[in-house]
């Protein structure tokens, strides 16, 4: 893609920067940044991992290794970059809530629980987490769990309507199917696209 020249600058003074200094992280990081926002994320990869080795510890780097790892579906990496940074800032609850989402893909529901509940502790409007722990929870087959997580969720989140379509999922699973009904409703009035398999799948209940 042609770079704008807006950065080429830019991209020009962070090079000339590691041509003197090699070790230089925050010109590997500053380049790096970059690099991600015009989606050339090999080369950012490339750049992070440099900055990051010479300083020894860079939050940020491993946070946007993260972001590209997420973006490349490179769940494994995704997971072991945001434990990386949560090791260095032990408060980054997005962090765990990413280390969460990598997990439940990968179907490790216990380690996608332990994460999603730290990043629920430090950050609780943190509404994806309580949404992928629901389904941490289903996929234990722990679907009392699922419906208090979900429930707790709209309390604060009504207009999630993933959080709504999440809860009723655990309802149906539940075999309560008027409320598996009510949340599914609420969540397509708020302009969810509902599986059409889930909609078919609870069609009979609306019809008794």
């Amino acid at each position: 893609m042609k770079i704008p020249k807006s950065a080429e600058k830019f991209i020009a003074e962070q090079i000339s920067l590691i041509n003197e200094n090699p070790e230089c992280a925050n010109a590997h990081y500053n380049l790096g940044v970059t690099m991600m926002e015009l989606g050339q994320y090999d080369q950012a990869i490339e750049l992070f991992e440099e900055a990051i080795a010479n300083s020894g510890r860079m939050f940020e780097g491993y946070v946007n290794l993260g972001y590209i790892y997420l973006k490349k579906r490179d769940l494994e990496m995704v997971a072991a970059t945001n434990k990386k940074a949560v090791e260095i800032e032990p408060r980054y609850a997005r962090g765990y809530a990413n280390m969460g989402f990598a997990y439940l893909e990968m179907a490790c529901p216990d380690e996608a629980i332990e994460a999603l509940e730290k990043a629920i502790e430090l950050n609780p409007e943190i509404v994806q987490a309580w949404s992928n722990l629901i389904n941490a929870y289903l996929q234990k087959d722990e679907i009392d769990k699922a419906i208090e997580t979900g429930k707790k969720l709209i309390e604060f989140a009504p207009e999630f309507s993933l959080g709504q379509n999440n809860l009723a999922t655990a309802y149906y699973l539940n075999e309560e199917y008027d409320k598996a009904i009510e949340h599914l409703d609420i969540a397509m009035r708020q302009g969810f696209s509902v599986h059409p398999d889930f909609l078919k799948e609870l069609q009979p209940y609306r019809e008794r």
